[in-house]
């Protein structure tokens, strides 16, 4: 059995802090949300992905990709987001398939619109005056990350 490659003196307290802010971001970050605009930080996401593509619709699959989350877990937000109105769910069929697409309305991109600012606020106060110069090192060494995990890369509106 081969030797694991241990951690040295530099790499640990690196990885250590990495941890301590992929357990602790996520829950900062939807306190506020929670607070002031009434939204999970993934039901956030899911109407900033909407947002951003042209027609402010996409398929439940690609929702859930982007998330990484499992299609009945984002089925289930999708429908907490549908019953407030800010979003519409529409089954389709093409290509002898059938599938979902969930369509941002003008209610749920106002509310989107008034949720952004504090959201914003909260991630350059946590994370991007933090991290000053050092942001866009820190990008693209995610996107490195994100690579290796195999999922899509790039921006919320770009990928798959």
């Amino acid at each position: 059995m081969e030797e694991p490659r241990w951690l040295d003196d530099e790499e640990r307290p690196a990885w250590i802090a990495l941890c301590k802010t992929l357990m602790t971001l996520p829950g900062a970050l939807e306190s506020q949300l929670l607070r002031d605009a009434d939204l999970t930080l993934f039901g956030y996401m899911i109407l900033a992905r909407l947002s951003l593509s042209e027609d402010g619709s996409k398929r439940m699959s690609d929702i859930a990709e982007m998330a990484n989350g499992s299609l009945p877990r984002t089925s289930h937000a999708v429908a907490r987001l549908e019953a407030r109105g800010w979003v519409t769910r529409t089954v389709c069929t093409g290509q002898g398939r059938r599938f979902t697409v969930a369509t941002l309305t003008e209610a749920g991109r106002a509310h989107l619109e008034a949720a952004a600012p504090g959201h914003v606020a909260e991630v350059r106060r946590l994370v991007v005056d933090p991290l000053g110069g050092d942001l866009l090192a820190v990008g693209a060494a995610m996107e490195r990350v994100v690579a290796t995990l195999g999922l899509p890369t790039g921006t919320l509106s770009g990928g798959r």
